[in-house]
Formats: structure tokens, C-alpha cells, sequence
């Protein structure tokens, strides 16, 4: 990893403790560290995390200077590696990783190879990369990076501090702010809709609205409303390769991993967490707090707080008594 900033220890308890984290180290204030890396690679200037325990043996050689770690694990620590213990190394992890990265910061340059039209508004500090279209009825806000290649309008508007990767198309949407939409990703297009028997398409006459402090993956595809909106909450992780379908209404906070899709109107609510390659059928209503395992198939509703697995989707604990029963009817 590149050096990246001296960030001393003291700013490190200072946004741990905003984070209602109070780490426990003899480490003094104005000590520095120039990045964040993995126990293998860490060296004497960076600092390093353990969070997952199969990786005991090689914290023993670590080379870090010192090390997020649950208390009870500090006796695997090298001498030359100082503790600094937090009861959850992971969390601290990813709040500190926002610390050491290079912060992204528009240029404020419009680049003469870009096409902007007349009837959008551009407010101030905003980066626009080669071959950007900005077509009409568009609002792009402060501090906003859009890089090369994307086609962003007609109708849509962008809050302050978004980032728009490269050969992304957004139309007929609104992002919020300081989120990230990356590479390939294409929102607000027209969804899956037609009738059956005549193959009559149906027009879409909606939008898409992402809130505020969203990431949506690669090569991730939102379909607009046929109406209304089809909603991404605040606070959600969308990855790589994920289809949206027209009407898809998501809570606050989702955690929805690659390959996975959603049909059309469905509901899902807040704190959602969806495994990789997923399916969910339409018009159909998820509660809060539910976890969907991998490669499940969901085709009914499921209530707040449950955990789903399987094709056809049903709760974990029956999921797993049926494997067992089967894998015990395939050795006998």
C-alpha cells in the first residue's frame, strides 16, 4: 500500500471516539502512521487489524507498528507491534480506512471535450471529464465529479459531493448526496415492462431516487417507475452487476451483494442484507432487519427480523434440517 498521510494517533482516537469507539493504547499522541494495510503486509510505519482468527498464526510475524485487536488476542502481538484495543477491530477498520484514503476532490474543470447542454445548471466546483453529455433539465450540485465518458439527462439531479465514475448513463433520476455510483452503472432507464399476450410495450412515466450517502456497484442497472419512484433508501450498498427492477422500493441501509435481482414493486425495508446471486420475485414485501443468504430464491413475503435461505426461500434453521436429512438419505 502507498504511503498516503501521516495521520497521528491522536486524530486516530479523535474519529474513533466520534464513532463512540475508545481504544486502549499506551501509544502516544504524536506518534504517526503513514497508512492502513493487512497483517502480512504491514510494515513499521502502518498500522494493521485482526478480525478474522485464522489469521492468528501470521500476526505472531507481523511487521506493523501497531494493531486494532479485541483484548483477548493481544498475546499473539509481536513486541515490536503495539496494541490498540477496540472490542470490534473490524468496525474500527473500516471507519479508519475512510481516514487514510486520498480523498477524492473535484478539479472545478469542464473539460472542452464535454457536451453540456443550456437548459442544465451547474452550480459551483463541479468536475465534468472528457466526453461527458449532459443533456437537458438537469441540476448538477456543488463538488460533484463526473468522469469521462457518462451520459447523464435528460432529468436528473445530482447533490453535493457524488462522485459518477466513468461510462456510467444516469436519466430520469435523483442522487443524493456524497454517494458513489461506479463504472458501467446505468439508473433510470426504462424497465421490463410490457403485456404478455400482445408484447405491447409499457412507457415509463417515473424516476429513480437514490438518497443520500449511497454506493452503487459496477455494471448495476436501476430501472425508473412506470409512475412514482423506484427507491434506493439512504445509507445502502448496492455491488457490482445487480439489477433493480421498475417500482422496487428499498429501506434504509441494504446490503445487497453482486448477481443479485429484485422484480418489480416490490417492498423491501430497512437494514436488509441480501447474498450474492439472490433472486426475489415481484410485488412482494420484506421486512426489516432480514437477512437473505446466497443464492436463495425468494417468492413470498418475509417478516421483520427473519433469516431466509434456499430455493424456494424458507427460514435457515429448516433450510439446514433439510440438507442434513438429504445429504444423510444420499450416504445411506
Amino acid at each position: 500500500m502507498k504511503n498516503i498521510n501521516n495521520i497521528t494517533f491522536s486524530k486516530i482516537k479523535k474519529i474513533l471516539k466520534k464513532n463512540s469507539i475508545t481504544p486502549e493504547s499506551d501509544i502516544k499522541d504524536n506518534e504517526i502512521f503513514l497508512s492502513i494495510n493487512s497483517i502480512s503486509n504491514a510494515n513499521n510505519t502502518q498500522l494493521t487489524f485482526l478480525s478474522d482468527l485464522s489469521q492468528l498464526h501470521i500476526l505472531k510475524k507481523t511487521n506493523a507498528k501497531a494493531c486494532l485487536i479485541n483484548i483477548n488476542y493481544i498475546n499473539y502481538l509481536p513486541k515490536k507491534t503495539k496494541p490498540i484495543i477496540v472490542e470490534n477491530p473490524y468496525n474500527s477498520f473500516a471507519i479508519l480506512s475512510n481516514l487514510f484514503k486520498k480523498k477524492h476532490k473535484s478539479s472545478g474543470n469542464i473539460s472542452n471535450l464535454s457536451t453540456v447542454s443550456s437548459k442544465s445548471y451547474l452550480s459551483e466546483n463541479v468536475q465534468i471529464d472528457p466526453f461527458v453529455v449532459i443533456k437537458e433539465n438537469c441540476r448538477i450540485n456543488s463538488n460533484v465529479i463526473i468522469e469521462s465518458n457518462c451520459t447523464i439527462g435528460p432529468n436528473v439531479k445530482i447533490a453535493d459531493n457524488t462522485i459518477i465514475k466513468s461510462n456510467s448513463v444516469l436519466l430520469e433520476c435523483n442522487i443524493g448526496s456524497n454517494c458513489v455510483i461506479k463504472s458501467g452503472a446505468i439508473i433510470g432507464g426504462t424497465g421490463f415492462g410490457f403485456d404478455p399476450i400482445s408484447k405491447n410495450k409499457i412507457e415509463h412515466f417515473g424516476n429513480v431516487i437514490i438518497g443520500d450517502n449511497c454506493n452503487i456497484g459496477a455494471n448495476t442497472t436501476i430501472d425508473r417507475a412506470v409512475f412514482d419512484s423506484t427507491l434506493i433508501s439512504r445509507n445502502s450498498f448496492l455491488d457490482n452487476l445487480i439489477q433493480i427492477a421498475h417500482n422496487v422500493v428499498i429501506g434504509k441501509g441494504a446490503i445487497i451483494a453482486a448477481q443479485s435481482g429484485i422484480a418489480g414493486s416490490t417492498k423491501i425495508g430497512d437494514n436488509v442484507l441480501i447474498g450474492g446471486q439472490s433472486g426475489i420475485s415481484g410485488h412482494l414485501s420484506i421486512g426489516n432487519n432480514v437477512t437473505i443468504a446466497g443464492k436463495s430464491g425468494v417468492t413470498k413475503n418475509i417478516a421483520n427480523n427473519s433469516t431466509v435461505a434456499g430455493f424456494p426461500a424458507i427460514d435457515i434453521k429448516k433450510w439446514k434440517l433439510m440438507n442434513i436429512k438429504l445429504n444423510k438419505s444420499l450416504w445411506y
